[in-house]
């Protein structure tokens, strides 16, 4: 339904090219699944870093044999990357209206909230390619796909950023970390995204371009006598999150060639579920 003709991008290209020589037997990726959860901006950050040393040390031992896939929303949040500017926030950083980290990742300032999915891959990319530009890449192909295998929308790279967009809405924010070719943070993707935070920043400092989300474009093409039961697209946020959560995991295994291992949530890790966080909201206004 939104889908349009184009020709594939070099940049994708060198994607499949590197997908197509991977070896035959797949990694093996521990999988944290939290989709559902609402989850501390600072402990995921935590969370991610411990398992970078833990990484570190099994590679000394020459004892490691796995990567490691997070997927989860946060509370809301603003994260800046090490080198992003203050002038792309639009209020003081000592009024802020959300919590904001400045962290060790890549990127200008960027919105975390409910109805995004975030992923966090932390992977050795001495075993996938030791070449960042093919792991942004890769990155971008996981959405790409799964915007045009399950919702028909063609999404696109823009020449010089980091992303994935649907003509000048960015749905998809990335800004990773590689340490030792170990590889942190990672993508967030809106899906049903209240979108109202990105207005008290310059989402990833680029000024004439909007950020969207999947709700949204979905929205945009449907006509109103295609909206109620018919509509395949008329569906809640929850059922969104689960759909786009679902393709994100198989066409991340699909590029990484990995096979997951579910791994229960770890104790100390606070969590809530989105709907928790509404009605907290609702009532303190």
């Amino acid at each position: 339904m939104l889908a349009t003709t184009q020709r594939p991008s070099s940049r994708s290209c060198v994607v499949n090219s590197a997908v197509a020589m991977t070896n035959e037997v797949k990694r093996s990726c521990e999988f944290y699944d939290m989709h559902k959860e609402l989850i501390p901006y600072a402990e995921a950050w935590s969370w991610q870093k411990d398992i970078v040393k833990k990484r570190k040390e099994l590679i000394e031992r020459e004892k490691d044999c796995s990567d490691t896939l997070i997927i989860l929303q946060h509370h809301p949040v603003y994260t800046l990357g090490t080198r992003s500017s203050e002038a792309y926030l639009n209020f003081s950083m000592k009024n802020a209206p959300i919590n904001v980290y400045r962290t060790e990742r890549g990127g200008e300032v960027t919105y975390h909230g409910p109805g995004q999915l975030v992923i966090y891959p932390i992977i050795n990319l001495r075993y996938h390619k030791m070449d960042l530009h093919w792991y942004l890449r890769a990155l971008e192909e996981v959405v790409i796909r799964v915007l045009s295998s399950t919702f028909f929308i063609k999404a696109s790279r823009i020449e010089g950023l980091t992303g994935v967009w649907v003509g000048d809405q960015k749905l998809a924010a990335i800004g990773i970390k590689v340490s030792q070719w170990i590889a942190y943070h990672g993508l967030a993707l809106n899906v049903a995204t209240d979108l109202t935070a990105f207005g008290q920043i310059v989402p990833c400092g680029i000024q004439d371009r909007q950020v969207g989300s999947i709700k949204g474009l979905l929205q945009e093409h449907v006509s109103p006598n295609q909206r109620g039961a018919e509509n395949k697209y008329d569906i809640d946020d929850n059922q969104l999150i689960d759909i786009t959560h679902k393709s994100l995991v198989q066409e991340f295994c699909k590029i990484f060639q990995v096979h997951l291992r579910h791994k229960p949530i770890p104790a100390g890790i606070a969590w809530e579920r989105p709907e928790v966080l509404h009605s907290i909201t609702e009532k303190g206004d």
